[in-house]
């Protein structure tokens, strides 16, 4: 970077003087939201304030300490906008927090003078030409952001009042830093809800649009989200006339990347429903196509079942989820504790087929975790008994009231904040 001719400082500028130069400059940084364009305007109206022959408004960079390599600073300086200095030199300037003075400044929040770079034990040389410097730290909310510099040929420089003056600029320049990274804050947050929108009107397609009709069952399904998006899942799928399968689940994690999970869920296990697979081969199936795509932490919580109305029989397989609720006619109940491991998580998990009759007056309550984990205000959960009680006592529903029953006592523990994590019932009944 060459260096550029600057204008001459107007001599015998007094305080009053610099404060309203000062005060127009503050004015012309605030119409803009252009970040780059701010500090290029401070910097080329800046000397008529204090003269330099080098400057720069440095800002500190963070990332997560995790992200970083071994014998690598998590927090370096960029520099946002400079003058006066050679491009090699700025290459050359590694500095970390703490390091000379722009490092001492950005560490400790107070601003240094230096008279004599020379006998400066802490400065770090950018610059032969420089003699004498001076640093402000620029702070947002008590935390230092970044750091204003400026060096000069000459020895003794620069005055207490021209530190001053560049303290009150550097937190000018702070309040538009602040006010520029708050604007690109909301435009991303407008972004991220433009995706969930999107994403969850798709989500919503992929659940079945209707209940399924059956003679001699009454049968649905309904998703209580959390998020925009959510990581259960439902889903029936019509066989034969008299025949559908059914499915609930539950994905690991929540948000986007839960969805994306679900979906691909979903359209494993229908290609394998299709296929006529038997639902434990269904589920080893796709449990190895899980296996193979997913991160080693994600997993699947699912059922799946074939539900047959000539027979009255329910042929499933549970793979890690919540053992179904079966509502007797008499009112008795249970929870059918019978599954494997969750998919995803082992390559060659086996999976066992089971069979349920279904008789008259019985009802049969899949469910998420959601349910069943959602806290009171004290901390306490709302439990498998509750939910055995809640279906109980509205029974005499029909299945789509009986769940918005259930949920509304599940809010109600949670004091109406609701569950800390999707719900969603799936609920059989045979008539």
């Amino acid at each position: 970077m060459s260096k550029q001719i600057k204008e001459l400082p107007v001599p015998g500028l007094t305080t009053t003087d610099k404060l309203r130069m000062l005060l127009d400059i503050t004015k012309k940084i605030s119409r803009s939201l252009d970040l780059q364009e701010v500090l290029n305007l401070v910097m080329d109206t800046l000397d008529s304030l204090i003269p330099y022959d080098a400057a720069g408004i440095f800002v500190v960079k963070c990332v997560d300490e995790s992200a970083v390599a071994e014998g690598e600073e998590p927090c370096v300086f960029q520099a946002e906008a400079v003058r006066g200095y050679d491009i090699d030199e700025l290459t050359n300037l590694h500095l970390k927090l703490g390091e000379g003075l722009i490092g001492k400044v950005a560490l400790t929040a107070e601003p240094i003078t230096s008279p004599d770079v020379r006998k400066d034990p802490i400065y770090i040389n950018a610059r032969a030409e420089t003699r004498s410097e001076m640093v402000a730290p620029i702070i947002s909310n008590t935390e230092v952001i970044g750091v204003f510099d400026l060096e000069s040929d000459e020895l003794d420089a620069y005055s207490e009042d021209d530190l001053e003056v560049l303290m009150l600029l550097a937190s000018q320049v702070a309040i538009i830093i602040e006010k520029v990274m708050l604007h690109e804050q909301l435009i991303e947050k407008k972004r991220l809800e433009g995706q969930l929108e999107v994403a969850r009107q798709v989500q919503l397609q992929l659940l079945p649009a209707k209940d399924p009709q059956l003679d001699g069952y009454d049968i649905s399904a309904y998703n209580f989200p959390t998020e925009e998006v959510s990581g259960d899942y439902y889903d029936w799928v019509k066989i034969y006339d008299d025949q559908i399968g059914l499915v609930i689940a539950d994905v690991s994690g929540k948000g986007v990347p839960a969805a994306l999970l679900m979906a691909f869920l979903r359209a494993s296990l229908r290609a394998a429903t299709h296929i006529g697979y038997s639902p434990h081969i269904s589920m080893a199936k796709v449990n190895y196509l899980l296996w193979e795509s997913i991160e080693r932490n994600q997993f699947v919580t699912a059922f799946y079942g074939i539900l047959d109305v000539t027979n009255k029989t329910l042929t499933y397989t549970n793979a890690g989820h919540n053992p179904p609720l079966l509502l007797d006619k008499d009112g008795n109940s249970k929870f059918i504790e019978r599954g494997s491991l969750p998919l995803g998580m082992f390559k060659d998990t086996r999976y066992h087929e089971y069979y349920l009759t279904t008789e008259s007056g019985e009802v049969l309550v899949l469910y998420t975790d959601g349910a069943t984990e959602a806290q009171s205000p004290q901390g306490e959960e709302f439990g498998r008994d509750r939910l055995a009680e809640a279906v109980k006592a509205n029974r005499q529903l029909g299945a789509r009231d009986l769940i918005a029953a259930v949920q509304q006592e599940v809010v109600e523990w949670t004091g109406g904040v609701g569950a800390g994590d999707d719900v969603t019932f799936f609920v059989i009944k045979a008539l």
